[in-house]
C-alpha cells in the first residue's frame, strides 16, 4: 500500500504543478484594487484539476492492474510436485518456481514435515530439505527403497524441465548421503477426475497416476487398496504386469510375527518388498530379546516360505547341547569343499553361531590369494552359504590378462567361463535355470560374472577372462 500511495502522490505532482511562482512572474507589479461585488457566478472547474483528476484514476487504474499481475504472478499455482515414498508430500509452485504451500498428504508426510516452513523457498530447496528428511527418518536407507518424483503442469516443456531437474537433484543428493534409493519421474497431465480420485484417497496426483497405469494392466485391482501400497511395491507391480493385489508390508511383517509366535508390539522390525523376484515375497527382518531372525513370506498368499516358527524355543536351545558336528568336522567340511588341505589354510577360524534359529559354524580361512567364508549347518553339515573372493593382501597369481581376443582382453570365451562355474558348482547344465553370463572390465581385468540357479541353491561366480582362475564363488543353499 506504500508504494502505491507513493505512486500516487507522484502522478498528482507531475499532473497538477504548482504554477504559482509562475503565474506570478508573467504578472507585473500589483496594486491594491477595490473590485466591485456583483451577483455570485457559478465557479469554473480548472483545466489543471481535470488533467489531475484524470491521472490520479490513469494512475489507479494502471497500478490496480500492475498490482493485480504481481500478485498472479507470484500466488497463482503453475506446477504441482509431488514427492511419493509411502509418506506423500504435494508441493504448489508458481511461475518462478517457488513454493506457495507443502502439504502433507498422510501421516508419515507431517513427521516429514514437521518443524519446516517451506512457502517462499526455491522448489529445489524444498525438495533438498524433503529428501533430507526422508533420509534422516530411514525411509531411503534401503537398497530397494524408492522415491517417485512427479510434475503436474499444464506447459508440457516447463514439465519436463522440472521433472529433468528434479530427479538429478534427488539423485545428486541420494548419492551424497550413500543411499541406495531408486529414483522414479513422471510428468502428469492436468486431469480433474485424477485429480479427485487423489483427493478422495489422501494420495498425491502423481501417485494417483501410477496406480492409473497398474489398473490398466488389471483392472480388477482395487484404488484404494494400491493406494496403501509403497512406491516401491507400486513399481514392483508396475514392471512384473500387476498379476495379482499383494498382500502389503505390514500384513507380511504380522504374518511372520506371528508364525514367530511373537506380538510385534516392541519388536524392530524391516519389511522388503521383493515382488519382482521369481517367487514375489516380503522379506522380514524380526529383532527381539529371542535375537534377530529373518522370514520370507509369499507376497500374495502371505504363507510364511521361511523362517523359524518358535522363537522362545530356538531361543532356548543349548548350543553346548549334543547331537551337532564338532568344531573340527565343520572345519574339514569346508576344507574339502574348498580343495584345500588344512595345512595350507591361513587364518584359520571356526565359530558356532545362532542363525534364524539355527545353529551354524561360521569357518573362514585364506590360501592361494583368495578368501574363504563358509555357513555350515551344525545339526548335519549342509553347506548353507559358501563365498570365495580375492585376497586383497596377496593378489592372485596368473590374473593378469594376456593373450588377448579381441577388443575385450578375454582368452577365455563366455560358454568355457559358464562350464567352469558349473563344474566348481558341481551341478548339470540341465538341472540350471536363470543363467546369465555378463563380461565385465574393472581397472583392466576382465572377468565374466555368471550367476545361475538350482533348486536348492543360487549361485554367483566371478572367472578371470584370461585365465579362468575363478576370482568370486558365492552360494546359497534355498529352502
Amino acid at each position: 500500500m506504500r508504494d502505491v500511495e507513493e505512486r500516487l502522490r507522484s502522478a498528482v505532482d507531475h499532473a497538477a504543478p504548482d504554477a504559482l511562482d509562475r503565474i506570478l512572474a508573467s504578472c507585473g507589479e500589483q496594486r491594491p484594487s477595490l473590485i466591485p461585488m456583483t451577483s455570485p457566478a457559478r465557479p469554473r472547474r480548472r483545466r489543471w484539476q481535470s488533467a489531475a483528476a484524470a491521472a490520479v484514476v490513469a494512475v489507479m487504474l494502471c497500478g490496480g492492474l500492475g498490482l493485480h499481475g504481481w500478485y498472479g504472478a507470484n500466488h497463482t499455482v503453475a506446477s504441482v510436485v509431488s514427492l511419493d515414498v509411502n509418506p506423500s508430500i504435494q508441493l504448489q509452485v508458481n511461475g518462478k518456481e517457488k513454493v506457495l504451500s507443502a502439504d502433507p498428504l498422510n501421516t508419515d508426510a507431517q513427521v516429514i514435515l514437521e518443524g519446516m516452513d517451506l512457502r517462499g523457498t526455491s522448489l529445489n530447496v524444498a525438495v533438498n530439505a524433503i529428501v533430507g528428511s526422508l533420509l534422516q527418518h530411514g525411509y531411503l536407507s534401503s537398497l530397494s527403497s524408492a522415491i517417485l518424483i512427479s510434475v503436474e503442469d499444464g506447459d508440457t516443456q516447463r514439465a519436463a524441465r522440472l521433472e529433468t531437474s528434479l530427479t538429478a537433484e534427488v539423485d545428486t543428493a541420494l548419492q551424497n548421503a550413500a543411499a541406495g534409493a531408486a529414483v522414479f519421474s513422471q510428468t502428469v497431465t492436468p486431469d480433474a477426475q485424477l485429480e479427485a480420485q487423489a483427493q478422495t484417497s489422501n494420495i498425491s496426483v502423481g501417485k494417483a497416476a501410477l496406480i492409473q497405469q497398474i489398473r490398466s494392466l488389471n483392472a480388477a485391482l482395487d484404488f484404494d487398496a494400491l493406494a496403501a501400497l509403497s512406491v516401491e511395491e507400486l513399481q514392483q507391480l508396475l514392471t512384473t504386469g500387476a498379476p495379482g493385489m499383494p498382500i502389503g508390508t505390514e500384513a507380511a511383517a504380522q504374518a511372520a510375527a506371528a508364525y514367530a509366535g511373537i506380538s510385534l508390539t516392541g519388536v524392530y522390525y524391516e519389511v522388503d518388498p521383493e515382488l519382482d523376484d521369481r517367487t514375489p515375497h516380503y522379506e522380514v527382518d524380526l529383532e527381539s530379546f529371542h535375537g534377530e531372525f529373518d522370514y520370507k513370506v509369499d507376497a500374495y498368499t502371505g504363507e510364511v516360505l521361511r523362517g523359524t516358527a518358535d522363537l522362545s524355543a530356538a531361543s532356548a536351545q543349548d548350543p553346548a547341547a549334543g547331537g551337532i558336528l564338532s568344531r573340527d568336522e565343520a572345519m574339514a567340511i569346508a576344507l574339502d569343499h574348498a580343495g584345500i588341505s588344512q595345512a595350507d589354510a591361513l587364518g584359520l577360524r571356526v565359530k558356532l553361531e545362532w542363525d534364524d534359529g539355527i545353529q551354524v559354524y561360521e569357518v573362514e580361512f585364506r590360501s592361494g590369494g583368495m578368501e574363504y567364508e563358509y555357513n555350515v549347518l551344525a545339526s548335519d553339515g549342509a553347506i548353507l552359504e559358501s563365498d570365495w573372493d580375492l585376497d586383497d593382501d596377496a593378489p592372485i597369481s596368473g590374473s593378469t590378462v594376456s593373450g588377448s581376443a579381441g577388443t575385450s582382453g578375454a582368452a577365455l570365451d563366455a560358454d568355457a567361463a559358464v562350464a567352469a562355474a558349473l563344474r566348481h558348482a558341481g551341478v548339470a547344465e540341465s538341472d540350471v535355470f536363470g543363467l546369465e553370463c555378463e563380461l565385465d572390465e574393472d581397472d583392466g581385468r576382465w572377468s565374466y560374472e555368471i550367476e545361475f540357479q538350482t533348486a536348492r541353491a543360487e549361485y554367483e561366480y566371478e572367472i578371470d577372462a584370461a585365465s579362468g582362475a575363478i576370482l568370486k564363488a558365492e552360494s546359497e543353499r534355498e529352502d
